[in-house]
């Protein structure tokens, strides 16, 4: 059957009182890497560490560190947002409520095809600004909402887990607060199979190797405190990535502008980069390391250091020039 354009299918949906536009855009070209960007995927390959960060809505995510551990520790690295965004607000159209939950979800998905990160949500309704966790937990179902993030854990299987919020009651948002409490939570219950067992049909039971905060001076300054980085353990996520012709800073300024209907970007700054963390749950951190002690490496799989063999030759006999020649 011979397929139809896309002005000839406008027309027929019309006909039958579907008013759609004539110039609907083609399907967008499907994308292709280039040769350095095979290079980074095949180095990538090695690496099997993986990092899930969470938090609330659409826009809560750092999207510095995404970039930085995506591109340059080369971690498998997600984003769960619980909510969609439906509560918040649209600068760019009248779209609100569940419309403004699709074109913030589309706003998520674009980001990480620019930081390659991936992204996860949960079944938690944004339903606007919550006073305290005690009203988002309720409203939220919280048992719900846990399953959904113990389905996220034990399906991504991440070996670090980082919150964007802190435990403590936040004054900021209940949402921000319930986010950090039921990932502590699903920390512990991914790893009984007691809890969910409905899911073991598809997924297996997995504990985690730590649980860390990514604090940041701004929330020293919402509670009107001087930042005290004691306790706290730095990472730098600045940097510059070579095969991608790009700075993680750059990478994450262009992810943080897909947030379009929130008004969101930032300016590009190059250079150092410090990224403070709090240990919440599981294994020392040791010499301010998230993977101390966590073979990220093919050793933790059966017959894997062969693989890795393998895969090391692949990049040294790689040509940028001819990358077919790999095939």
């Amino acid at each position: 059957m011979p397929s139809l354009s896309c002005a000839t299918l406008a027309v027929l949906l019309t006909g039958l009182g579907l008013n759609l536009p004539t110039n609907a855009p083609a399907a967008r070209a499907p994308t292709s890497l280039n040769a350095a960007e095979i290079r980074l995927a095949l180095e990538k390959l090695n690496v099997l560490g993986r990092v899930l960060y969470v938090a609330a809505h659409p826009d809560d995510e750092n999207t510095r560190l995404v970039s930085y551990w995506a591109n340059g520790a080369l971690y498998e690295t997600a984003y769960l947002s619980l909510t969609r965004g439906d509560g918040g607000q649209n600068l760019i159209g009248p779209e609100l409520r569940e419309q403004l939950g699709v074109i913030r979800t589309q706003e998520l998905l674009a980001a990480r095809r620019i930081d390659h990160g991936r992204q996860f949500f949960t079944r938690a309704n944004d339903f606007g600004y919550s006073k305290s966790v005690d009203e988002t937990l309720r409203i939220w179902d919280r048992e719900k909402i846990l399953a959904d993030v113990v389905w996220v854990i034990r399906k991504f299987r991440p070996d670090v887990i980082v919150t964007r919020f802190a435990l403590e009651d936040d004054v900021t948002h209940g949402h921000h607060t319930a986010s950090a409490m039921l990932t502590q939570e699903a920390f512990h219950a991914a790893a009984d199979p007691k809890r969910f067992p409905e899911q073991l049909k598809f997924v297996q039971p997995l504990q985690p190797a730590r649980l860390l905060w990514n604090t940041s001076e701004f929330f020293f300054r919402a509670r009107n405190i001087p930042f005290d980085p004691q306790g706290l353990f730095k990472i730098e996520a600045g940097g510059y990535q070579p095969l991608l012709g790009k700075s993680y800073a750059e990478l994450e300024a262009a992810s943080r502008t897909m947030h379009k209907s929130q008004g969101f970007g930032v300016n590009i700054d190059r250079g150092a980069q410090k990224e403070f963390f709090k240990l919440l749950d599981g294994k020392p951190v040791e010499e301010g390391n998230l993977f101390s002690g966590i073979d990220a490496t093919w050793r933790r799989v059966p017959k894997g250091a062969d693989l890795a063999r393998k895969i090391d030759a692949l990049i040294a006999r790689y040509d940028v020039k001819h990358p077919a020649a790999s095939v």
